[in-house]
């Protein structure tokens, strides 16, 4: 079982867009997923289509680390009903949901035994090829409870200045939080989100990139989509999106999730 935490310590990249778009390419290649959703906005709970009240919060499951069943507590992503009737039975696309109650986890000062308290959840549940932690975009502690249960972190970036400023700081974060907590722990590589083609400064910045990240720099690079906000909106997997607007965003996912692999 592959367990990658997708993280930025900069907000408003599409860190969820792009654990969302992954999770869609997961259920459309047949791989069975578990999103974790330790962000306590909960956005990739709403986008995957759960019901808000419905299953045990990662806070909770948290709280409850050394007794609970992670196994029993999941819920279905109401994505597994828009698939064709003959290939709902064998789709797993499963949600651990987020809420504001995990925020009681993300302190600055959160000791190491709190931190392997997802490691020990995920230790026990089975049936997922692939879990993807959605994590705040932050470094205090339920970011380094994604991490200390991941085997490599996933970093979300745009082609700006900031953006790249901000992957950088990431990076050495990961390799400080390594060598002190998590020795499994490796960068998994660098997907750059909502780039424009026809911007002189998102040239530069993924040149930037590409010098700066070499092999990490992962490929293709996620153009912008003038279709995500409303698919994410109407919480519609990319892969079941009607039309061709989005086919080439699916692609891109498809590819990723492969290399991921």
């Amino acid at each position: 079982m592959q367990i990658l935490s997708v993280s930025s310590l900069k907000g408003g990249v599409g860190k969820t867009s792009v654990t969302m778009g992954l999770a869609s390419a997961a259920l459309h290649q047949g791989v069975r997923t578990l999103v974790v959703d330790l962000d306590p906005h909960a956005d990739s709970t709403t986008g995957l289509a759960v019901t808000r009240g419905t299953g045990t919060e990662a806070g909770q499951l948290l709280r409850d680390a050394k007794r609970a069943d992670l196994n029993d507590h999941v819920v279905r992503s109401g994505w597994v009903d828009l698939l064709p009737k003959e290939h709902r039975a064998q789709a797993t696309l499963d949600v651990v949901v987020g809420s504001a109650l995990s925020a009681a986890f993300d302190r600055p000062d959160i000791r190491p035994r709190d931190m392997r308290r997802l490691r020990l959840l995920l230790d026990r549940v089975t049936g997922y090829d692939l879990v993807l932690i959605d994590c705040p975009p932050s470094l205090a502690g339920l970011t380094r409870i994604g991490w200390a249960a991941s085997s490599g972190v996933l970093l979300v970036a745009e082609p700006s200045l900031f953006s790249v400023a901000g992957t950088e700081r990431t990076m050495r974060a990961i390799r400080m939080f390594s060598n002190e907590y998590a020795p499994q722990l490796k960068s998994a590589g660098v997907v750059v989100n909502r780039a424009r083609a026809d911007s002189t400064e998102h040239e530069y910045r993924l040149l930037e990139m590409e010098r700066l990240y070499k092999d990490k720099l992962m490929l293709p690079v996620l153009e912008e989509n003038p279709f995500w906000q409303q698919i994410q909106g109407a919480a519609y997997p990319v892969h079941q999106w009607p039309g061709d607007q989005v086919r080439d965003l699916a692609k891109s996912f498809d590819q990723l999730l492969t290399q991921l692999a």
